[in-house]
């Protein structure tokens, strides 16, 4: 009965401040966010935490959607966001700072091991495992479409930065998937 509820009632009711309508949208795309907060975060406590601070946010800016745009988008640049200002009130920046005076270094893979088909939950394990600044850019720049600068000027670093970040986050991904799998590199 609430999968028939259509977003545009969901959305009214939730600005009438109807609990059931928040319920009804919570429940709807908890699992879709949840997924995008395990990404960012480095374990599913505080993907939760990031989880419950997003849909608190959610809520209550419910009544700035303009419509321009799928509602699915709107919600997930809220749950982002709140992931990447839980990535900096963290103070996990160590990992962007250390290499940005490093040559930077344009990636190409020899083996495309990222094309592979590999579970999701596989894949989320190993960028779970990610060094928290590797992880926040490999997500943003390989799987939510940011440019390099549009994350240098979310997380406050160079361009050079940004790029040498994921570079080295895909150096360590695939070399997890390597040894696991028992590959050569070359």
């Amino acid at each position: 009965m609430h999968n028939t509820i259509p977003d545009e009632e969901l959305i009214q009711a939730c600005i009438e401040g109807k609990r059931y309508a928040q319920k009804v949208l919570y429940d709807r795309y908890y699992s879709l966010m949840y997924a995008i907060c395990v990404r960012y975060t480095g374990n599913k406590e505080e993907a939760e935490d990031v989880l419950i601070e997003g849909f608190i946010k959610i809520f209550s800016k419910i009544k700035e959607f303009r419509n321009e745009g799928s509602f699915e988008g709107w919600l997930k640049r809220i749950i982002i966001n709140t992931a990447i200002n839980n990535f900096r009130y963290n103070s996990k920046k160590k990992y962007l700072n250390v290499i940005d005076n490093e040559k930077t270094v344009e990636v190409k893979d020899d083996i495309d091991i990222f094309k592979k088909n590999y579970s999701a939950e596989y894949l989320i394990k190993l960028i779970q495992q990610l060094p928290d600044g590797y992880r926040i850019i490999f997500n943003m720049y390989e799987i939510e479409g940011y440019s390099h600068k549009e994350i240098a000027n979310e997380l406050g670093i160079t361009v050079s930065t940004s790029k040498t970040q994921l570079f080295h986050a895909k150096r360590i991904l695939k070399n997890k998937i390597l040894n696991e799998f028992k590959l050569d590199l070359y």
